[in-house]
């Protein structure tokens, strides 16, 4: 059987939203996200980051400084003994028209062939349209978070299978799909 992933944003899903952040001395977990990626972690699943980083693109930063950001992120969480499996990041401005920008599929499926998952049993979770519709796109399980952009995300007609105020509600919809 093949093992279950959480599909999971970035900013405003994990950490605080910050428009482009660009220094990883301003990445801040949001409350409780280590807390409840840890018990998603114990449930069996894989954890992945899929982010639109388009700041490379627009030439904010450089791809140098996203990967220092990474693993600032990736240490913040290894202090809370929560093990990412892999970040896949799309580098892309939306005029690019990439086939790895999100909603577009491209970096789960460069995830699928790494990780061995079928992106059907999958949940996607993130606070923007671009996550939900992805989630859509690949036939997985989507929740839409009401931090960072969700709130807003949320008026905008989307139709998530669910709507979470954070990360520990993301946990016990999770669980109990599983269940």
């Amino acid at each position: 059987m093949k093992r279950k992933f959480v599909l999971l944003d970035r900013d405003g899903t994990v950490i605080f939203e910050r428009n482009y952040l660009s220094n990883p001395d301003h990445i801040e977990l949001l409350p409780g996200a280590s807390d409840a990626l840890k018990k998603i972690k114990k449930l069996g699943l894989g954890l992945l980051i899929i982010t639109n980083q388009s700041g490379i693109g627009r030439k904010y930063f450089d791809l140098s400084t996203l990967e220092k950001i990474h693993q600032k992120l990736t240490n913040l969480l290894l202090k809370e003994d929560v093990v990412l499996d892999d970040i896949y990041f799309c580098p892309h401005t939306p005029e690019d028209n990439c086939a790895c920008r999100k909603p577009k599929k491209g970096l789960v499926e460069k995830a699928k062939k790494k990780h061995n998952f079928d992106p059907n049993l999958c949940f996607v979770v993130g606070d923007n349209r671009s996550d939900i519709e992805l989630g859509k796109n690949i036939g997985a399980t989507t929740i839409l978070v009401r931090t960072g952009y969700g709130k807003q995300t949320e008026k905008g007609g989307l139709n998530p299978d669910y709507v979470a105020d954070n990360l520990n509600e993301v946990f016990s919809i999770i669980k109990n799909e599983l269940a």
